[in-house]
C-alpha cells in the first residue's frame, strides 16, 4: 500500500522568512507538493514512530496538502499524526500541540497574513520539535534536498475524515483528528487572569475583535465570547473561509480600515483587535488610538506582570532588527536583556529555549512569549484585556503614560509591493556600494552617524546570519532601514522603516507621517525609490 514515485525536481522550493509561499497553481503543479513534503522528511532524522502535528488556517488547498502529508508520513515512518478538525490550527495553537504532546515536528500550512483562494498564495513550512520554525540549517538542507530529489513515498489510501474527532489508522500509523481550540483556550486561561477580565466586560467595557474570516475566529469565539462572557457579535468575521471572504486578512491599517474607523467613531467600543490568516499576528486598537506594534511590544513587557502567567517578571526582551527601539528602553528600566534579532520568529527560538527572552516582537504585528514558538495573535489580545482589566485605565492613558516615561518612538513602515525583482535587488546593492562612504555625510539638518547591512550573531549557537537589512543611523537616535521582505509569492516587497525617537511628551502629539517628513525624504533620496522602482508612494503605509 505504500507506494515509490518517481519524480523531477523543482529549482524554485528555497523556504523564505517563514517556510516555502508560493500561488495555489504553482503548488498544484504535478508532484510540487510532494516534493517538498519528501524533501522535509528527508532532511530530518530519528522520526521513525514519532508524532508529527499537522493543520493549516483553512485557505483554499489546505486539506487536500494535508491529505497527502498524511498519507506521505505513514509511507516515511512516522508513528502518529495529530491534526486538527477540518485541517485547521492555527499557527501558535499548532506550536502548542507539539510542544504539549512533545511531538517530533509539525507541518504548518499557511501563508500566513497573504490572500487565499484558487489563484492566490498557498504555503509550507516545518516546525521542529520545540514548537518553533526550523531554524536556517534545516531549512538550507530542505532546500538542497529539493535540488535533487528524485522520488518520494506515500501510502495508497483512501482520504481521512478530517471532520470526525478521534483516531483512525493507515498503514501502521495512527492518525488522530482533535480538537484545533481546546489545548490552546486550556493554556491561554492558564496565563491570564480570565476572571479580572470577565469583571472588566461584565461592567460594560465593550470589546470588538475582527478574525477577518480567518482561523483565529473559532478560537476568539470560544475564548472571548464563551469563556470571557463578551456579548454574541463581539467576534466579527469568526468564520475561517478558503479565501478569507475575498479580504485581504492582514490586520493593518489598510485591510482592517473598517475596524479602524469604528475604534475611531464618538460611540466606539473600548478595545479592538483583529488577527491573520493564520493567526500570529495581531492589530491592537485603542478607543482613538492605534497603537503601533512597536509600542505594543513595549507596552507588553512593561506590565506583563499584571498577568498571572509572568508575575515573575521577564527573563529578557527579544526583538527584530527593523521594530523600534521603544522596548530597548523598557528593557534598560528593568534591568533586563534586550536582544535585536534579524526579521524571522525563527531566530528568537534559541533565545526563548535558552530562558534568556520571554517576550519578543516583530514590527510586522507579530508578538509572543515564551509560552509558545510561534507569534500569536490572540494572546496579545487577551495580554492587553489583563492589562486594562487590572490598571482600570483606557488604552489611551496607558499609551500616553508610556511615553510620558519612556518617551515616544514615532515610527513607520512603508511597503512597496509587487516590485519588479531585478530593480528592487538592483536598490539594495546600490545602498551596499554607498555604505562605507555615508557616514559624516549631511542631509539637511540629518546627519548620518553609521551605516551598515546588520549582521547576527546567535548567542547561544553562535551561528551568523548575515544580510539581514541596511541600516543608515543618523545622530540624535534616528534611523532607516531598507529590506526585501521574504514573505511574499510574487515580484518583492520593498520594506523601509523609519524612526524618529522623541523624548519631550510636548511634541508627543505630532501626526506620525509629518514628524517622519525628514526622514522619509532622505530615505527617498539615499536609495532612489522613486527612480529605481517607478513608484512615487508606498502600497501600504503602517
Amino acid at each position: 500500500m505504500i507506494r515509490t514515485v518517481t519524480t523531477t525536481p523543482y529549482g524554485d522550493q528555497k523556504p523564505g522568512t517563514s517556510g516555502l509561499r508560493k500561488k495555489v497553481p504553482v503548488f498544484q503543479q504535478k508532484n510540487y507538493a510532494e516534493n517538498f513534503i519528501q524533501s522535509i522528511f528527508d532532511s530530518l532524522e530519528g522520526f521513525q514512530g514519532e508524532t508529527l502535528v499537522i493543520g493549516g488556517d483553512g485557505r483554499y488547498y489546505n486539506r487536500e496538502v494535508i491529505q497527502i502529508a498524511i498519507k506521505m508520513a505513514a509511507a516515511n515512518g512516522f508513528g502518529r499524526v495529530l491534526v486538527g478538525r477540518g485541517g485547521i490550527l492555527s499557527t501558535p495553537a499548532a506550536s502548542n500541540v507539539i510542544r504539549k504532546y512533545k511531538a517530533f515536528g509539525g507541518i504548518v500550512l499557511s501563508a500566513s497574513h497573504n490572500p487565499g483562494g484558487p489563484t492566490e498564495d498557498f504555503g509550507i513550512k516545518y516546525n521542529i520539535g520545540n514548537g518553533g520554525p526550523a531554524p536556517e540549517k534545516v531549512t538550507d538542507a530542505i532546500f538542497a534536498r529539493s535540488k535533487v530529489i528524485d522520488s518520494y513515498k506515500i501510502a495508497d489510501v483512501r482520504d481521512i475524515n478530517l471532520d470526525l474527532e478521534g483516531t483512525q489508522e493507515i498503514e501502521g500509523m495512527t492518525v488522530t483528528v482533535i480538537d484545533p481550540v481546546a489545548d490552546y483556550a486550556e493554556l491561554m486561561e492558564s496565563l491570564f487572569d480570565f476572571a479580572a477580565i470577565r469583571k472588566l466586560i461584565g461592567g460594560g467595557f465593550r470589546v470588538v475583535f475582527d478574525a477577518m474570516s480567518a482561523v483565529t475566529g473559532p478560537y476568539a469565539k470560544e475564548i472571548i465570547e464563551k469563556r470571557l462572557g463578551a456579548p454574541k457579535g463581539s467576534v466579527m468575521n469568526f468564520m475561517p473561509l478558503p479565501d478569507f471572504g475575498g479580504h485581504h486578512p492582514d490586520p493593518n491599517l489598510v485591510h482592517a480600515r473598517a475596524l479602524y474607523e469604528t475604534m475611531m467613531a464618538p460611540d466606539a467600543p473600548d478595545f479592538g483587535a483583529a488577527s491573520d490568516g493564520d493567526g500570529d499576528r495581531n492589530l491592537i486598537i485603542g478607543r482613538g488610538i492605534f497603537i503601533t506594534p512597536s509600542d505594543s511590544l513595549a507596552m507588553l513587557a512593561a506590565n506583563a506582570h499584571l498577568a498571572p502567567g509572568y508575575a515573575k517578571g521577564l527573563a529578557g526582551i527579544a526583538r527584530s532588527m527593523p521594530t523600534s527601539g521603544a522596548a530597548d528602553r523598557v528593557a534598560e528600566k528593568l534591568g533586563i536583556g534586550l536582544y535585536e534579532t534579524p526579521t524571522g520568529w525563527k531566530f528568537f527560538g534559541n533565545l526563548l529555549d535558552e530562558g534568556m527572552a520571554t517576550i519578543c516582537g516583530e514590527e510586522s504585528a507579530g508578538t509572543g512569549s515564551n509560552h509558545v514558538r510561534e507569534k500569536d495573535g490572540l494572546w496579545a489580545v487577551l495580554l492587553w484585556l489583563n492589562i486594562l482589566a487590572v490598571r482600570k485605565e483606557s488604552a489611551l492613558d496607558i499609551v500616553q503614560n508610556h511615553w510620558a516615561t519612556y518617551g515616544r518612538n514615532y515610527y513607520s513602515r512603508h511597503d512597496y509591493e509587487e516590485v519588479d525583482t531585478d530593480a528592487a535587488n538592483g536598490l539594495i546593492a546600490n545602498l551596499r556600494d554607498q555604505l562605507a562612504t555615508l557616514p559624516g555625510k549631511s542631509f539637511g539638518a540629518l546627519k548620518v552617524a553609521t551605516a551598515d547591512d546588520f549582521a547576527y550573531n546567535d548567542p547561544v549557537d553562535h551561528s551568523v546570519s548575515k544580510n539581514q537589512g541596511i541600516r543608515i543611523l543618523f545622530e540624535g537616535g534616528s534611523r532607516v532601514v531598507f529590506r526585501l521582505s521574504g514573505t511574499g509569492t510574487s515580484g518583492a516587497t520593498l520594506r523601509v522603516y523609519i524612526e524618529r525617537f522623541e523624548p519631550d511628551p510636548a511634541r508627543h502629539d505630532i501626526e506620525t507621517q509629518e514628524a517622519l517628513a525628514d526622514l522619509i525624504a532622505v530615505a527617498d533620496e539615499i536609495a532612489g525609490i522613486k527612480t529605481r522602482t517607478g513608484r512615487t508612494e508606498p502600497s501600504v503605509i503602517t
